[in-house]
């Protein structure tokens, strides 16, 4: 055999037998790392894994030269190869020799590539297998998609700069909605509706129809439909915004519900609008240890409840919050604001060349309160407002005759273009009677604005009792005062919330209220975070009529605005982390005027994403 072997095989064949050889056999011996190398992980299958550079050993057998056994595998089958006659001396010293320079060539191939410095610390791997490259890049993979499914964006490398810095939020809400009216409610044409006839053409008093009148009777049963979509968005160093769109049967400022066959029919299409839009800047400073400034259209700033605020109010103009630690017992904070509310048309009135004076409206306010940690179990948190509506109660106009309903009033811009029941209107144009309006029996064509300005001092409360975690105990209270109020001189001139007067079986004197109070007792879940997670709460709540604006409060309880008392109560439970079901119920009755109750029933179903 080793004969034909040697009378067949050419030197390189021999060699390439020796190589094969050398690696099945030095694969058994361990390996000595150099200096700065770490160990590779051993190869599924080594005898595929080439040697490393310099493994060769460096020697040279000259013929005159035992062939004693030494420690090197290969050098001793290089000499039984030769002891059985299959090489000569000198072929296999002129084969090892051949074998160092190519090694040789080899490695100084591998010098010529500049490596980087190292620093101290540094490791350098010479050789990574195939198999721990192909379980690196799987744990990568792994990796990348667990921060993905998480929505932690925020991977270097992985992640394009802006999913780094935009966070994408939504919900969207389904709800039934039932609203009850008992026996007993004045249909007679009590109840105009001041919003409709302000947002139209105004209102021929002297007519023979009757005005824009609320419904009061009959029952109604609705499915509504509420979605958002939003983002946060990290500019720069302390600097912020927000855009989030929604829908909603129209632009006024409180829910985004949309009646489904509502606004259209045969499932026509839903209008989306812009519900925030802001940019914030914030920092900590020596004064505060937290300062912002928000511009734009936000959310409601202010610590509230629905009694002054609907939940999803949004505030249009500037913003600025701070708030200071106070050791341990808690922090102190002030907010303060100034906001847009109207702004006349640019040429109003649009029928005359003289235009008239601007009337723009604005809010001013300014909340100071405080956290206070009572003890380990027991946490507070108080504050005392004060809302100054610029601007806001409907002015006389200067003496004319409107000839047609487009003849404008020059305070016709006082009149609110948003609102929902309850506050007390006056008539804003003063019209002569003369023989062109048969001396005031027609053509009085009206616009109403509030009767009353509006500088609101609230008191704000809330106290949280965690004895029994994880669920917690809240009380919740509010206040609400006009300070502006005059009842002398609203008597004067209002139009609604009067009482009767029993001699007389006529509408009496005016009869309303700057004062209103709300009170809540809410136990469960400050926070769903699993499925079963659930809360209930019970309020009363005393709104008069001219106590806080109708167009800002609840838009829920007794189908929105002021000049109501009564119960709600509710209680909502978690399906999973981000989706739940609600019940309410909302019973109020009008405290002055003609008898007006109502029964509403809401069922929701909500998700969050």
């Amino acid at each position: 055999m080793l004969s034909k072997l040697r009378s067949y095989a050419s030197p390189g064949i021999v060699l390439l037998f020796i190589h094969a050889a050398t690696i099945g056999l030095r694969a058994a011996e361990p390996a000595l790392p150099t200096a700065g190398d770490v160990a590779a992980p051993p190869s599924s299958n080594p005898l595929l894994e080439p040697p490393p550079p310099g493994s060769l050993p460096s020697v040279t057998l000259p013929p005159s030269v035992p062939h004693t056994p030494t420690s090197n595998v290969t050098i001793n089958l290089i000499n039984a190869l030769v002891k059985k006659g299959v090489l000569t001396a000198e072929e296999a010293t002129g084969m090892v020799q051949q074998a160092e320079q190519e090694a040789a060539a080899v490695q100084a191939q591998i010098s010529e590539v500049a490596a980087p410095p190292m620093n101290e610390g540094d490791v350098r791997v010479t050789y990574i297998p195939q198999t721990v490259k192909n379980e690196m890049r799987e744990l990568i993979k792994q990796d990348v998609l667990a921060q993905v499914k998480s929505g932690n964006l925020e991977i270097a490398g992985f992640a394009s700069e802006w999913a780094e810095r935009i966070k994408f939020f939504g919900d969207i809400r389904t709800r039934f909605e039932a609203d009850i009216f008992p026996l007993g409610n004045d249909n007679t044409g009590a109840f105009p509706n001041f919003n409709a006839i302000n947002q139209g053409s105004p209102f021929d008093v002297a007519g023979t129809q009757f005005s824009p009148q609320y419904n009061v009777d009959q029952d109604r049963y609705m499915f509504k439909l509420r979605a958002r979509l939003g983002a946060d968005i990290n500019l720069d160093e302390h600097w912020f915004a927000g855009i989030r769109i929604g829908t909603g049967n129209s632009s006024t400022p409180l829910s985004g519900n949309q009646t489904l066959g509502g606004g259209g029919s045969n499932f026509s299409k839903y209008q989306l609008w812009l519900d925030r839009a802001f940019v914030k800047y914030e920092r900590g400073s020596a004064l505060a240890d937290g300062i912002s400034l928000s511009i734009g259209r936000f959310d409601n700033p202010f610590f509230s409840t629905p009694l002054t605020w609907a939940d999803e109010i949004g505030f249009d103009g500037i913003a600025l919050r701070g708030s200071k630690a106070v050791g341990s017992y808690g922090s102190v904070f002030l907010t303060a604001g100034a906001f847009p509310m109207f702004n006349t048309d640019y040429n109003f009135s649009s029928n005359q060349p003289a235009k008239f004076e601007s009337t723009d409206r604005y809010l001013y306010a300014a909340q100071f309160g405080a956290d206070i940690n009572v003890t380990d179990k027991i946490h507070a948190k108080f504050a005392a407002a004060y809302y100054d509506f610029h601007g806001i109660e409907g002015q006389l106009s200067d003496p004319y005759i409107p000839l047609t309903n487009q003849d404008a009033g020059n305070t016709d811009s006082t009149r609110p273009l948003f609102a929902q029941r309850g506050n007390t209107y006056r008539a804003l144009r003063q019209i002569v009677p003369s023989v062109i309006n048969n001396f005031g029996t027609s053509y009085q064509y009206q616009y109403f604005g509030l009767a009353t300005p509006f500088k609101e001092a609230v008191l704000t409360g809330k106290i949280d009792f965690n004895n029994w975690e994880p669920y917690q105990l809240s009380l919740i209270g509010e206040y609400a005062k006009n300070t502006e109020w005059n009842k002398e001189e609203i008597n004067s001139y209002a139009v609604n919330n009067r009482g009767a007067d029993p001699a007389q079986g006529q509408v009496g004197a005016y009869d309303g209220s700057d004062t209103a109070w709300f009170a809540r007792m809410q136990f469960g879940k400050g926070k769903f975070e699993k499925a079963g997670d659930w809360r209930a709460w019970i309020d009363y709540r005393y709104i008069g009529s001219d106590a806080v604006v109708d167009a800002f409060n609840d838009d829920d309880f007794g189908d929105g605005g002021t000049n109501m008392e009564g119960f709600s109560l509710g209680a909502s439970v978690a399906i999973s982390k981000r989706t739940s079901l609600g019940l309410r119920w909302f019973s109020a009755n009008e405290i002055t005027g003609p008898p007006l109750k109502s029964d509403i029933f809401f069922f929701d179903f909500t998700t969050k994403f």
